[in-house]
């Protein structure tokens, strides 16, 4: 069980540094764009900042998903390759459908990434809110929309 736990944690400290490499120029990238959509169009250039930044985040989230898919691979946890990324991402996700099972001494792996993933996509919840919060102060009070009554 120690080896488990160890293992586990140490996966997700790699997952936790892949997401902190990622939120760094995410968040940058958001502050910057704040100053550049004071200029033309700035509710478009909103809209090309949340696209950007969320997709980013989902890249991250795949990527950390494929670090646990390799450590199931690599000891052998799970019989396939679709496998391990299947697995990887239904505990990942904490969806659990427990329709795929890992062999009986690493089943504690599976908590664990559903405990990393949890912890990632609230942390990249936080994140979208923040990028939104500072890009969106950009757009004036007093442009309307077409067809609002002024």
């Amino acid at each position: 069980m120690h080896g488990e736990l160890l293992i586990g944690f140490a996966i997700s400290l790699v997952n936790i540094a892949i997401h902190a490499i990622v939120m760094t120029p995410v968040t940058w990238s958001a502050r910057r764009a704040r100053t550049l959509a004071q200029a033309a169009r700035p509710r478009l250039r909103v809209a090309t900042v949340m696209i950007a930044s969320v997709s980013v985040l989902m890249a991250a989230h795949y990527l950390e998903v494929g670090v646990w898919a390799a450590l199931y691979r690599a000891l052998d946890v799970v019989p396939t390759d679709r496998d391990a990324f299947y697995f990887a991402f239904v505990n990942y996700a904490t969806l659990g459908y427990g329709d795929i099972l890992p062999s009986q001494y690493w089943r504690l792996l599976g908590p664990i990434t559903a405990m990393n993933g949890a912890l990632l996509f609230g942390w990249s919840t936080a994140v979208i809110y923040d990028v939104l919060r500072n890009v969106a102060r950009v757009i004036p009070e007093d442009v309307h929309r077409p067809g609002e009554e002024t």
